[in-house]
């Protein structure tokens, strides 16, 4: 049995990360060799006959679906799309296996999942090539057994693009999770500049290890960008704190005051304040106010700022 031997130039995908050294490996796997790829060679001609048939076929089939319908109203983008499929269709059985069919491979999945076609849809679409061709190489070929190797050679390659399919769904989907989970995040955690050389940083939410140093890294960061001189943080909408939450917290307001800033928390609930001293962390070095009104006239006066009547009764402004 020959080993397949794979041309072209030493290349990474951007996406995966797969060499053509990994590719080959994935191919032996597969038991995919030289005599695999003559076989599908051969039936090439038969393909570019048989390709608009089996597209269309799979888009009728697909269209008699609610789920397929909803991607595919508009009539130009379903021909746009069936016209890729077609040229996808037609690689399976072009005889070379390289960098350039490996990136055309991931390029489809990453078309696919970025419009939120489901993986189910288009992992679908392999299963009806496979009995599509199939079906067709038993009327095609000499004898059972030559259609029944090149389906099974057809096969083989079918299962190197599923994989790949998957792999790139995957690592696609799991990108987008990630950005918009630090999205929430960064939205979660603002730090506001409530004016010169002041910041307030309101907490909601459960704070757990991860969050409390994202918390740390971006008002060390707002710090150092405004010139702090104090900081506000206030937690009343945090429903709880561990000990190493709180003990995060403490050097968080040491960091800031290396930097410059004096920090004030504001909104410790009694809960949380409870829990602090049971769990013997020291607050010693935390200036804490009742509440943010609190937290943001003390942070005034540690600027400078004064409250002082000016005209009618409930009317105050700010003097330095």
């Amino acid at each position: 049995m020959r080993r397949m031997s794979i041309s072209g130039e030493e290349a990474l995908t951007k996406e995966l990360g797969i060499s053509q050294a990994e590719l080959q490996q994935r191919l032996d796997f597969l038991e995919f060799t030289d005599q695999d790829n003559e076989r599908l060679t051969r039936v090439h001609e038969h393909s570019k006959v048989w390709a608009d048939d089996i597209i269309k076929e799979f888009y009728k089939h697909l269209l008699s679906f609610e789920e397929g319908r909803a991607f595919f109203r508009d009539p130009r983008v379903l021909e746009r799309v069936q016209q890729q499929q077609k040229a996808y269709f037609l690689k399976l059985t072009q005889g070379k296996i390289d960098s350039e069919y490996l990136e055309n491979r991931l390029r489809t999945g990453v078309v696919h999942e970025r419009i939120g076609v489901p993986i189910g849809l288009f992992l679908g679409m392999y299963n009806f090539y496979l009995r599509a061709m199939g079906a067709r190489l038993l009327t095609a070929m000499d004898s059972h057994a030559t259609a029944y190797q090149t389906f099974v050679s057809f096969t083989k390659l079918v299962f190197l693009d599923v994989c790949l399919a998957i792999e790139i769904y995957l690592q696609r989907r799991q990108k987008t999770i990630a950005q918009q989970q630090e999205a929430i995040r960064e939205l979660s955690t603002p730090v506001l500049q409530v004016r010169d050389r002041m910041l307030i940083l309101p907490i909601i939410g459960v704070i757990d290890s991860d969050r409390a140093l994202q918390i740390t890294e971006q008002l060390l960061r707002g710090v150092r960008a405004s010139r702090a001189l104090v900081v506000v943080i206030d937690i009343t909408g945090v429903p709880t704190v561990d000990s190493k939450v709180a003990n995060h917290l403490v050097q968080t307001v040491e960091a800031a005051r290396l930097l410059g800033a004096e920090v004030i928390v504001t909104g410790l609930s009694p809960e949380i304040a409870q829990t602090l001293v049971t769990l013997g962390v020291d607050l010693s070095r935390i200036n804490t106010v009742g509440d943010l009104q609190g937290g943001l006239e003390e942070a005034e006066k540690l600027l400078g700022y004064s409250l002082v009547r000016n005209g009618g009764a409930g009317r105050e402004a700010r003097e330095m």
